[in-house]
């Protein structure tokens, strides 16, 4: 038996649903972020109102379809998706609507999106909690009283 360091180890305590999980609230903390800077600059001539995309790259880093392909020439690599290598795309709004001042903010759109987005914020950190007392409760009470 060889020790390979606290990641690997972590990788194998962590399933995929974990680093998504956390990967998902990361973009959803950056894109509040830039929800946010929209509607604080809704008054400010010229702004251009900011996109954040990052949920298609999200979902196929997350998409393992059968058994995870060999990477080399060890039986054990293999390869994995990684959701916090992922860059979201952020980009001007090209549905904002030019104002008189060419600003594109449209404060009502922003303040619908902004609540969405914490909605789903809050249910990746629900499940993210839910997830980790299943493996606590698995690691004590499930098996270990015997």
């Amino acid at each position: 038996m060889s020790l390979r360091g606290n990641s690997s180890m972590a990788d194998s305590i962590y399933d995929s649903t974990v680093g998504g999980l956390q990967a998902a609230m990361n973009f959803r903390l950056m894109n509040q972020n830039v929800i946010s800077s929209n509607i604080a600059n809704a008054d400010t001539p010229g702004y251009k109102a900011q996109k954040m995309e990052f949920e298609d790259a999200l979902r196929n880093a997350l998409e393992v379809s059968g058994r995870l392909k060999m990477e080399g020439s060890d039986a054990e690599h293999y390869t994995k998706a990684d959701p916090g290598r992922i860059d979201p795309e952020i980009y001007d709004n090209p549905n904002g609507v030019v104002h008189l001042d060419g600003n594109t903010v449209d404060r009502n759109v922003e303040q619908v999106d902004l609540a969405a987005n914490q909605m789903q914020y809050d249910a990746a950190a629900e499940m993210l909690k839910r997830k980790l007392a299943i493996m606590r409760y698995a690691i004590s009470d499930g098996g270990g009283g015997r």
